[in-house]
């Protein structure tokens, strides 16, 4: 059993209160979740030719100066560095290939990993209740368009930072999911023999979002990859997705995780429960829905 929180702001107005708004989503969700959290943010678009990474390492104590300078001279490019407790973001300023950079980076020390590569997004994840994780992160202070957040209860591995929620396999694409692919093993295989990079954990979440990576890169849309996916993904399966400029949502053909959305002029939000979107300003006049099983929900973007 896990929570997953979503939020896509229409309104340009509330950006600031990104943070603000979502938090209180996340936090209500403990109790479906309480192992771990995280949360991806779109915010703070870097220069078309620039990536920034978002870094993990468990040690307070790293010197991230040493892993900035190896960047710097590893690939010839400006570094800077906006360290977020365990978590740090490097936007890397020159033209860079993202795959490897992130290489470089996890080659540089074992307890390095990188949580997301894009434009726009940052993954912050830990371990602990989601009050405590959206506390280290300042959850509440981040500003942006949209974010999506996951709080776990671990049922099939260990609980570790690694294997929490967000996973994020291709540029400012990231997949939280509530539920359990019977399939993954088989399609983790067949995504590597079609170059999907490397897996970090056994999670099957991180399979379904390699799948989406996969398919996004041969062309399809969020949308379409989400369709592609009700054939190729065996189980049950609440899926919330998203990408530099899109929010989806998708539910497996049986449905039987709850899943809620609502919707206004100023926003699309979801919740694993009604309850955790009471606190949104003008709720009481949204349209509130339970999506329907093996519908792709999408909006923004490319989505």
């Amino acid at each position: 059993m896990c929570g997953i929180a979503g939020l896509y702001l229409k309104n340009e107005r509330l950006r600031p209160r990104l943070g603000e708004l979502f938090t209180p989503i996340l936090v209500e969700l403990t109790d479906r979740g309480p192992d771990s959290a995280g949360i991806a943010v779109y915010r703070d678009p870097v220069a078309e030719n620039a990536v920034k990474l978002t870094v993990h390492h468990a040690d307070q104590g790293f010197a991230w100066d040493g892993l900035v300078r190896h960047l710097k001279e590893g690939l010839g490019v400006e570094v800077a560095d906006h360290p977020h407790d365990t978590h740090h973001v490097l936007v890397l300023d020159g033209k860079v290939d993202a795959d490897a950079a992130a290489a470089l980076v996890e080659a540089y020390d074992p307890g390095l990993q990188v949580m997301s590569a894009g434009h726009v997004i940052e993954i912050y994840k830990e371990m602990g209740l989601p009050a405590e994780v959206a506390r280290r992160f300042d959850a509440k202070g981040m500003a942006g368009t949209h974010a999506v957040g996951h709080t776990r209860m671990a049922t099939e591995s260990a609980v570790t930072t690694a294997g929490s929620h967000p996973f994020s396999t291709g540029l400012d694409l990231c997949l939280v999911h509530n539920g359990s692919l019977s399939n993954h093993n088989g399609l983790r295989e067949k995504l590597k023999r079609n170059g999907v990079p490397p897996f970090r954990t056994d999670n099957d979440t991180e399979v379904a979002a390699a799948y989406l990576a996969w398919r996004m890169k041969e062309g399809r849309t969020l949308h379409e990859a989400l369709q592609d996916g009700l054939n190729d993904l065996d189980g049950f399966y609440t899926f919330v997705a998203g990408t530099a400029d899109g929010f989806a949502v998708m539910r497996d053909p049986i449905a039987c995780k709850p899943a809620v959305l609502a919707e206004t002029d100023d926003y699309v939000a979801f919740g694993s429960e009604y309850r955790a979107l009471v606190r949104l300003p003008g709720i009481e006049h949204a349209k509130v829905w339970e999506p329907e099983p093996a519908v792709v929900y999408s909006w923004g973007g490319r989505a």
